[in-house]
């Protein structure tokens, strides 16, 4: 089979395809052929170095990239009670070693959800991580309520098309930040509010927010409480290097005993997670958004546009 190979830190260059032998499940796994993947900020940031503290190795990596997956079961082990051989499923791999980028990979029953039939293998592909991470930003970190204030700072990309949607879900009024040939795309996935970053200074409003999700770019932490209202939280979920440190080593001094609540999210995936946004999926309530489709063969190109930090979504890999 084919998969993708890193085979030094650093840039897209470094990735080859090689082909190896197709796995084996274990008595409590299942080999999915996977039909899409999808790149994530994970993959880019443990492809430029961070792979050497996550398991990846120190001076080479050792394992395949790929966090998201979507694809037909073709084997399962005895152990294996919730799928079968045909049965279309997709997950996220992050929490088991990662490994999507390939056509066949063997993982854990658990961290798997039926693929809804409305949906396809590509658009499906694009939800697990980026739309789990903005759910357990809004929902469990940012204990998000109806008519809610919620501003979202990073609106476009991945995790943003989908904070959008489902703030607007559990009822919150959204306010949302992105490029200008991005705020007609924003506004259609339902933002009450779109502000263009490049006209305007957010840190500089009068508005008060109950939630600040902090996806992309950077404004000083002190600046995002003061957004804050009384009671409200600010959950950093990504952006440049300085902000996720500062958030990290100085959201807890910060924080108000009983007021203002500033965090960092590790999102961890899990499968009651990825079941909540398969009803949402299978409703209509919730929509991938995808900005550019590659081939496997085109993994180095699909990954230099997705550093570029433009894309609009989420950029898929077919397989």
């Amino acid at each position: 089979m084919k998969t993708v190979v890193l085979t030094k830190y650093g840039s897209s260059d470094k990735l080859r395809i090689k082909e190896v032998e197709k796995p084996v499940p274990a008595d409590d796994e299942v080999l999915v052929k996977i039909h899409a993947t999808s790149i994530n900020a994970a993959d880019m940031h443990i492809m430029n170095g961070m792979g050497r503290f996550l398991g990846f190795g120190f001076l080479k990596p050792k394992k395949t990239l790929g966090a998201d997956i979507a694809g037909r079961v073709e084997a399962a082990g005895r152990q294996v009670s919730l799928f079968q051989p045909g049965d279309e499923v997709y997950g996220d791999l992050s929490g088991c070693g990662f490994g999507g980028f390939a056509e066949y990979v063997c993982v854990p029953e658990k961290v798997l959800a039926a693929k809804p039939a409305n949906v396809s293998f590509q658009q499906a592909a694009a939800v697990p991580l980026a739309a789990i991470t903005a759910l357990k930003g809004l929902r469990d970190k940012g204990r998000i309520r109806a008519g809610h204030q919620v501003l979202i700072n990073g609106a476009s990309g991945g995790v943003g098309t989908y904070a959008v949607q489902l703030a607007k879900y559990f009822g919150a009024e959204v306010t949302a930040v992105c490029s200008t040939g991005k705020m007609e795309m924003v506004q259609a996935l339902g933002a009450d509010h779109v502000i263009d970053y490049t006209k305007e200074d957010i840190a500089q409003t009068d508005r008060r927010y109950d939630l600040i999700l902090a996806i992309n770019g950077y404004h000083p932490i002190t600046k995002y409480k003061r957004m804050l209202k009384g009671t409200g939280v600010y959950v950093c979920i990504g952006g440049e290097k300085t902000q996720m440190f500062e958030t990290f080593f100085l959201a807890p001094v910060i924080s108000g005993r009983n007021g203002r609540k500033m965090c960092v999210l590790l999102a961890k995936p899990d499968r009651e997670s990825l079941s909540f946004l398969s009803e949402l999926l299978e409703t209509g309530k919730l929509k991938p958004v995808m900005d550019r489709k590659y081939s496997l063969d085109q993994i180095s190109d699909a990954f230099k546009y997705f550093c570029e930090g433009h894309s609009r979504g989420k950029v898929v890999i077919e397989i």
